[in-house]
């Protein structure tokens, strides 16, 4: 790694900036071991002290696993989740050649609070079902799947297999209900002690909310999820195209 690190920036931060771009390069490759902590300061030139900031930065971020007593090394790639399109989870990650499997942690019957109510466009304290679902990717959990749906649309829904079968397709096959598009919103949080633990990560660790409504052919609103995606394993991604007017 080079040597010299300008002024004006924080050593730490430049040394982080430095890794980060030897990780995107292929450089450091998922699963390297970077050299023990006392033998790369002195490489760099710098202190163990700042050294470990600069690792926590990119250990914040997901790029890199301390794992105790063994070493630091470069994580697995980020798995990416297209952003601008309807990407149900079981098939966006076959499609990536994972396997995708779920853990039925909660469902039950409820009255739709005012939040649920106004999204789902049904009265306050309507029945609703409500469901909490660990998703796994080769069977680490990744996301914390939370959805409602209105009990009036799809009655006996508690009756489907939901730790075997995906959602939209119980919604189509059993309902008829094709959900064809969906409104999505996207905000950077922390895990509580609860999703934490479900999980498998530390408390405070950095998570993706993303917030749907999803809509069936004629445009009635049929889902509204609140799903957390794990922010050391995935990244969401755009396409944009430059506008004419």
């Amino acid at each position: 790694m080079n040597q010299f690190f300008p002024s004006g920036i924080p050593l730490y931060i430049q040394i982080a900036e430095a890794l980060l771009a030897q990780i995107q390069s292929g450089e450091l490759a998922p699963g390297d071991r970077l050299p023990p902590e006392r033998e790369f300061s002195e490489s760099l030139g710098v202190t163990r002290m700042t050294l470990r900031q600069a690792l926590r930065v990119l250990e914040s971020q997901g790029l890199l696993v301390r794992k105790q007593g063994v070493g630091t090394f470069v994580a697995d790639a980020k798995i990416e989740r297209k952003a601008d399109r309807l990407d149900p989870f079981t098939k966006g990650m076959q499609s990536r050649g994972f396997v995708a499997s779920a853990r039925l942690i909660l469902l039950e019957k409820r009255l739709a609070n005012t939040l649920v109510a106004r999204n789902l466009q049904i009265a306050i304290s309507s029945p609703i079902y409500y469901c909490v679902r660990l998703r796994l990717t080769n069977r680490e959990p990744t996301m914390l799947e939370r959805f409602n749906v209105p009990v009036a649309r799809f009655p006996d829904f508690d009756r489907h297999d939901l730790a075997t079968r995906s959602v939209y397709e119980i919604l189509e096959s059993e309902y008829g209900v094709v959900v064809s598009r969906a409104r999505q919103s996207f905000e950077a949080v922390v895990a509580s002690e609860y999703e934490a633990e479900l999980l498998g990560i530390e408390p405070g660790t950095p998570l993706m909310l993303e917030e749907r409504i999803g809509f069936d052919q004629g445009g009635e609103p049929v889902e509204f999820a609140r799903d957390l995606y794990r922010g050391d394993r995935f990244r969401f991604v755009t396409e944009l195209a430059l506008r004419d007017d």
